[in-house]
């Protein structure tokens, strides 16, 4: 099933929120990406009902094993796209934004054909 590019989003913000906090409620969502508490709370509630997230009864947001999975992948995308980026001279605000952009787009086949040329080019002078 293909999940939608705001989807992705949403899980990969609540996998940073959660390293970065360890647990987190609907509103420090709403705080991170700036959105409203209704937007928010309606796009929990579809993640929710997808089986990409659980919340529980005093309203923390967990990932599930698929949700996690998403938001790893969108998360790993994201990191070394921006790195990339910047290693080819791109401004940090520039690069991370494209980075937000391209890692949507790509398949699996050409995000790892990627990966794995600028690996072995060296052009990030380190594995990722």
């Amino acid at each position: 099933m293909k999940i939608h590019e705001s989807a992705e989003n949403y899980l990969e913000a609540i996998l940073m929120l959660k390293e970065e906090k360890g647990k987190i409620r609907s509103v420090d969502i709403a705080r991170h990406l700036e959105f409203t508490k209704p937007s928010i709370s309606r796009a929990i509630n579809l993640l929710k009902n997808n089986g990409y997230v659980t919340v529980d009864k005093e309203g923390w947001v967990e990932l599930t094993d698929r949700g996690m999975a998403i938001a790893e992948k969108m998360y790993e995308r994201h990191t070394f796209l921006s790195e990339w980026l910047m290693a080819l001279g791109v401004d940090p605000e520039t690069a991370v934004d494209d980075a937000c952009r391209i890692e949507h787009d790509l398949s699996d086949d050409t995000f790892e054909k990627i990966k794995a040329f600028i690996q072995s080019s060296e052009i990030l002078n380190k594995k990722s």
